[in-house]
């Protein structure tokens, strides 16, 4: 059994036992989350107002920040050079089951 999640503006497959990345949730490492599916998939395909019924059971692994992405802005002609840089905060969670 499978289920998508939405949090913070993006899309996760997810299914027991996975850990994944998603932009910065509150929450201590150990605390547990309770997320609500979009979609559900597996022996029986629910989606909409009946996927609402299920729950997507989650722990709270670590918090970090993730690589640095270097922001480069250049016009010709002006000698106009800037370069910035950017780390994104995540959390990492694992799932724990879906249940309804």
């Amino acid at each position: 059994m499978f289920a998508i999640i939405q949090t913070g503006g993006k899309q996760y497959r997810v299914q027991e036992g996975d850990v994944i990345r998603v932009e910065s949730l509150k929450g201590e490492a150990g605390d547990k989350l309770d997320l609500t599916p979009i979609f559900v998939g597996g022996d029986k395909t629910v989606f909409g107002d009946a996927a609402g019924k299920f729950t997507v059971n989650a722990e709270v692994v670590e918090h970090g920040r993730g690589e640095k992405i270097y922001v480069r802005k250049y016009k010709s002609g002006i000698q106009y050079r800037r370069r910035t840089g950017h780390r994104q905060d995540y959390t990492a969670i694992k799932i724990l089951g879906i249940k309804g």
